[in-house]
């Protein structure tokens, strides 16, 4: 089944601007167009999951273009693409672990608002506090 672009860009709630701009970057270098009109298939669907995980990892463009690129030689670039993937999956384990770290000290916060509304003033709740 083909997809109009607007149908997709309300599937992935991504503008009709970028996905012409993801296509004139070469991300989608398969797309049909019928008069025209790009008519996006499971390939592009595909495409764009995998344009989406890797701007939401903290790669440009550019970059997902070299990888777009890689994959259209085959098997002989399947270790450059892992390593891709093992340094974008090594950004995003220490995100987490940072994010972690915030999260830990909003919970605290929570908990030492909790208790001083509980006992009227923060004497008390920092005194808990080793």
């Amino acid at each position: 089944m083909n997809y109009s672009i607007g149908e997709i860009s309300k599937m992935f709630n991504i503008p009709i601007s970028t996905l012409r701009y993801y296509d004139r970057e070469g991300l989608f270098p398969t797309i049909e167009r019928v008069s025209g009109i790009r008519k996006f298939s499971k390939n592009e669907i595909e495409a764009l999951r995998v344009i989406d995980c890797l701007k939401k990892s903290g790669l440009e463009i550019k970059d997902i273009k070299q990888f777009m690129e890689w994959t259209k030689l085959g098997a002989e670039t399947f270790e450059t693409r892992k390593e891709l993937f093992e340094r974008q999956k090594a950004t995003i384990e220490n995100e987490i672990q940072q994010m972690q770290k915030v999260l830990d000290m909003i919970k605290f916060k929570c908990w030492y608002y909790d208790e001083a509304i509980k006992q009227g003033n923060e004497n008390a709740v920092q005194a808990q506090i080793p």
